[in-house]
């Protein structure tokens, strides 16, 4: 796993505030978050979306994206991340929406998660397939992933001026 309090350190630096959205996580991403103390001084807030409606509602992501591509999506993801920036303080958002399983299906299988990263200068998604490793390994497997991306593009950020 990441080292979380190395990112928070990071943010901090940088003066980045961090916000979540997730679905098949549960609020991992924000828990991992939220268990370094001093932490409320870069996560603004987190989003856990597990129903559609919830990411419609929370989220601003549009009825189209979930009929098109359905909510796990590389599309979804790029509109949950974008949506988590607009709802809150933050200045970064990353995303998480996918496929923990059991189950799934030829087009979807278990062990699909897709990402989205969103700044106010940029948006990007991506899909990693984890595979059929079970729920939880998925879902730690997802969690650190989102992590991962956050730290690599906060280290990325110019300073706050």
């Amino acid at each position: 796993m990441i080292d979380v309090s190395a990112l928070l350190d990071q943010a901090r630096a940088k003066g980045v505030m961090i916000a979540t959205a997730e679905s098949c996580t549960g609020g991992m991403v924000a828990a991992a978050i939220t268990d370094i103390a001093g932490s409320s001084a870069v996560f603004e807030r987190g989003f856990v979306t597990y129903t559609n409606a919830a990411k419609m509602q929370m989220l601003d992501v549009t009825p189209a994206t979930l009929d098109a591509h359905g909510a796990v999506s590389e599309q979804v993801a790029g509109e949950m991340a974008t949506g988590a920036l607009a709802n809150s303080a933050a200045d970064i958002a990353v995303s998480v929406t996918g496929i923990a399983g059991p189950g799934g299906s030829e087009h979807k299988p278990e062990g699909r998660v897709c990402f989205g990263l969103a700044t106010a200068d940029n948006a990007r998604m991506s899909t990693v397939e984890f595979g059929a490793r079970g729920r939880a390994q998925v879902r730690q497997a997802a969690r650190d992933h989102a992590l991962h991306l956050l730290q690599e593009a906060i280290v990325s950020m110019a300073p706050a001026i």
